[in-house]
């Protein structure tokens, strides 16, 4: 009929998202993991999932570290400090260290969320860091790391906080937008950057000497827990993981409703579920944080991406090094449980 669009087999489908989930149902990870040799799959599979995210190469740019500010708080001592990335890309972080544990301290990368940055980690304001603020939902990590008696490095993550678009005259709402969008222009990703400053972060900490690298972690909240989860698969300095609220399978979380940008890796479905990437941190303990409210990381889609990893760390000889957590409540991190499952496999 002229002017008018007939379907013969039923209701159109013209929703963008109604054939990317048929592609989503059809498209067979090349390079999951099936069982045999984990060794022998993971060096298969790393190498193509740091290509996919762009990494900068590794940097020869002298760090130049300087300390911006020391500061005591109850639990230890915070030092603000600066460092280098790679050119036009340097990096603000705190180092916190505990009063009652001496040198050379086990110490946790905290990396915040979508926030308004790393000072949610030492419960301070942004703009004035001399005035403490109540944080919700365990985020203050670098005082619960001092509380466990490690020392923490909070990262300041492109695109949030002090390092939040401030040079572009025109900026999306969505802090992390224009970055990861003009990330993916050059050939990289938002969060591989990331995950080259905590690179760059335990560069920073080894030159320190005051810490024990053999117990060196990450750890972060949704956003944060997105970097943890690609920055254990990718360095092999870090020794341990917990990342929260960000360990879902992508069918169930970004590939069904509205996330940012920067959770996204072009091309990785065709390779790997989220169960691979954080299976290369095989056979080293980590600790996945969930909560049983999570709109965005929903626990059904945690558990199944949480039994497909166990059963990689179960190949690996290592099923009592993989633990799931989950809170009672919804998108945030659970300080006692988290601590209390990780303390378990590290002390």
């Amino acid at each position: 009929m002229e002017g008018r669009q007939v379907a013969e087999d039923g209701e159109l489908s013209l929703s963008p998202s109604q054939n990317h989930r048929y592609l989503l149902e059809e498209i067979a990870p090349a390079l999951r993991f099936t069982g045999g040799d984990v060794a022998a799959w993971q060096e298969r599979l790393r190498p193509t999932l740091r290509e996919l995210l762009g990494m900068p190469e590794p940097s020869r740019l002298r760090l130049r570290a300087r300390t911006l500010w020391r500061n005591e708080l109850e639990r230890g001592t915070v030092e603000k400090l600066a460092f280098a990335a790679e050119p036009h890309a340097d990096v603000v972080a705190y180092f916190c260290t505990p009063h009652d544990r001496p040198p050379p301290y086990p110490t946790v990368i905290c990396l915040q969320g979508h926030s308004t940055g790393m000072h949610v980690s030492i419960a301070r304001e942004r703009d004035d860091e001399s005035v403490p603020f109540a944080v919700e939902g365990d985020r203050d990590f670098a005082l619960g790391a001092m509380r466990h008696g490690f020392a923490a490095l909070c990262i300041e993550q492109r695109s949030f906080g002090y390092r939040r678009e401030q040079a572009q005259a025109a900026t999306s709402p969505h802090g992390c937008h224009d970055a990861a969008m003009q990330a993916l222009m050059l050939g990289r990703t938002l969060v591989g950057e990331r995950v080259f400053d905590v690179d760059r972060g335990i560069d920073y900490l080894t030159a320190r000497g005051d810490v024990d690298l053999s117990r060196l972690g990450v750890m972060g909240n949704s956003g944060g827990g997105t970097a943890t989860i690609y920055a254990a698969a990718l360095l092999d300095r870090v020794r341990f993981a917990m990342p929260s609220c960000a360990f879902c399978t992508f069918a169930d979380s970004i590939m069904s409703i509205y996330h940012c940008a920067d959770n996204y890796v072009p091309g990785l479905l065709r390779w790997a579920e989220a169960a691979d990437v954080l299976g290369l941190f095989a056979p080293k303990p980590v600790v996945v944080v969930a909560g049983r409210d999570d709109p965005i990381f929903p626990l059904l889609g945690v558990r199944t991406a949480f039994d497909d990893l166990r059963r990689i760390y179960t190949a690996s000889g290592a099923d009592e090094q993989c633990r799931l957590v989950i809170g009672d409540g919804g998108h945030r991190f659970y300080e006692e449980k988290a601590w209390q499952a990780l303390l378990e496999l590290i002390e």
